[in-house]
């Protein structure tokens, strides 16, 4: 098959195309033709070996994590899906960016959703609904999401607001008008934000999510008042220091389905701002280095 392979760890000039062994799905596990891949911070990280110490990889290495397509193989002991199904899902930390995928969590692609906007749903939603699950009922309640705009962020709008929450998202102001298609009131990020919530929100806002890691989050704390009431899903540092709800992505096939249920009702649907082909991987990887994604960049296959 061909593939996304680096060899070294580096820059993005380490990324080539090129033909590498077929993979084949382990006891638990299924394998699929890929339509798309998304592109995620995690795989540059990874790439760059900036993470190598908690995130190791043997090289060479397929960069990421997520991916959507047909189902053509399926290892020993799976049960609830076919050969031929249309399925998102996650894979291990690296391996999705090439023409067949082993997945290790899936659900059924919504036929709403695009090739496109499935590739980029798995690790946003699962990621997204880790850190508000953390933050307990949602619907009659205020959130404010930092970092709206981003995968998770934008993710985690749309879930929020399909369980009946009031959402406030964070963004540059090139984003609000994108936070408004997604249900959210938006405002911008920084100094003097609880001031800004205090005109949007005279009653409080009850719950906060930080997708962004922006160094914010006992401001976050000072917000809502209690640490208990937060949660991220970036800032591991900060968390354990201010005791606040610390969200891991897994690879969960209940929240997978959960998600894609969202999706088949028009509730949730995963926004995309890039495309790519294989051979433009390196593009895909630099843009998403600068960190100002809206949505998700995708890899198509």
């Amino acid at each position: 098959m061909r593939a996304v392979r680096y060899h070294e760890y580096g820059g993005v000039e380490t990324l080539v195309v090129e033909r590498v062994p077929d993979p084949h799905p382990g006891p638990g596990e299924i394998r699929v033709r890929v339509a798309a891949a998304g592109v995620n911070p995690v795989d540059w990280k990874v790439r760059s070996g900036v993470v190598q110490e908690v995130l190791p990889v043997d090289l060479p290495a397929i960069p990421g994590r997520e991916a959507v397509g047909l189902v053509d193989e399926i290892g020993a002991g799976v049960q609830g899906v076919s050969i031929g199904d249309r399925v998102f899902g996650l894979g291990g930390v690296t391996g999705a960016t090439a023409e067949l995928a082993v997945l290790l969590a899936w659900a059924q692609a919504p036929t709403t959703w695009t090739d496109e906007e499935a590739a980029g749903a798995g690790l946003a939603s699962v990621t997204a609904m880790g850190g508000l699950r953390a933050l307990g009922v949602l619907r009659g309640r205020t959130l404010l999401i930092e970092g709206a705009a981003g995968g998770v962020g934008s993710a985690a709008v749309e879930i929020a607001v399909a369980h009946g929450a009031t959402v406030i998202g964070t963004a540059n102001e090139r984003n609000h008008e994108f936070l408004t298609s997604l249900g959210a009131v938006p405002t911008t990020y920084g100094t003097g934000l609880a001031e800004r919530l205090a005109t949007l929100a005279p009653d409080g806002v009850d719950i906060a999510l930080d997708t962004a890691a922006s160094g914010s989050l006992a401001a976050l704390v000072a917000i809502v008042g209690d640490p208990a009431r937060v949660s991220t899903i970036a800032d591991h540092a900060n968390a354990h220091r201010l005791g606040v709800h610390l969200a891991n992505a897994e690879n969960d096939a209940t929240l997978l389905a959960e998600a894609g249920k969202l999706g088949q009702q028009g509730r949730y649907t995963p926004r995309v701002e890039r495309t790519y082909p294989l051979e433009r991987i390196a593009e895909a990887h630099t843009y998403a280095e600068r960190g100002r994604t809206r949505g998700k960049i995708v890899i198509c296959i």
